[in-house]
């Protein structure tokens, strides 16, 4: 059943990265709420099937990397649904493992989808907004951009840039009437974290949990929000303990293995097999 929701507060949302994990059930969720939704996605067939299932019409190919692709995206959704309220630049890829042992293409590839990807979205985005003095840019970030987690070198660096790049926007546009807020989730239960087991005493998040605090974010902004609450509270707190103390607490958690021995990669190699190749 929908939300109530007043005509006037229904947003046009395009959302990248639309047809699996946080896209799909932030787009389920918003579409539930009465919002008109569009979905991009670089996986032709899973978009056409996720298109169908969520009874979504305004969808297309979406290479985030490409500004043209992006732009062309964009076009369509305010040719079909009408002027872009919002933009959720969801998109993003996280491959595990040693630094050192990371090849350069994967490398290349987490720098133009996370951050890339982020940067053209937004710019995009401003210039339609901005002319109108108002909308909303969603960037999805990650608690792993506030706190290092080893195996996750080049994913970190990419999650702190979006949360840096998005702090940075938000300040040069605060008088435009365009908000610019980040998602900041704990590691979530999609393809991402595929064959690994989490970290000791803190349960990873259901996709639902972000796809509502990102609807929650859109019906009131605020810069960012972290999901789970316990999760970024933890993050929040490391903040303010010293580094040794930090790292004996990382220990004891489990983070320092996690995404590096403890990782099942057979159980990684189908999300790892796509995302390489897409």
């Amino acid at each position: 059943m929908k939300t109530n929701i007043s005509p006037t507060a229904i947003k046009t949302v395009a959302i990248t990265g639309g047809a699996r994990g946080i896209g799909y059930q932030t787009a389920k969720e918003l579409i539930r709420r009465g919002h008109r939704v569009a979905i991009g996605d670089i996986d032709e067939a899973r978009l056409k099937e996720a298109a169908d299932e969520l009874g979504v019409t305004t969808f297309s190919r979406l290479d985030v990397t490409d500004p043209d692709s992006f732009g062309e995206f964009l076009d369509l959704v305010e040719k079909q649904l009408g002027a872009l309220d919002v933009l959720v630049n969801n998109a993003g890829i996280m491959p595990t493992g040693h630094v050192h042992e990371e090849d350069d293409a994967v490398t290349r590839r987490q720098v133009e989808i996370n951050i890339l990807g982020v940067i053209f979205g937004t710019k995009l985005a401003l210039k339609r907004m901005l002319p109108r003095s108002s909308g909303h840019i969603i960037n999805t970030a990650s608690l792993a951009g506030e706190l290092p987690v080893p195996g996750l070198a080049t994913y970190c660096g990419t999650k702190f840039a979006v949360i840096g790049f998005t702090e940075a926007a938000r300040q040069e546009y605060r008088k435009s009437g365009v908000h610019l807020s980040t998602v900041r989730p704990t590691f979530t239960n999609t393809e991402l974290v595929a064959g690994t087991a989490g970290a000791k005493g803190l349960r990873n998040a259901e996709p639902e949990e972000i796809a509502r605090a990102t609807a929650d974010l859109i019906e009131h902004p605020r810069p960012f929000v972290r999901v789970t609450r316990l999760a970024g509270g933890v993050v929040a707190a490391m903040k303010f303990v010293p580094g040794r103390l930090a790292s004996g607490l990382g220990s004891a958690l489990g983070t320092d293995s996690v995404f590096l021995g403890d990782v099942d990669m057979q159980a990684r190699q189908t999300y790892l097999d796509r995302i390489r190749t897409s």
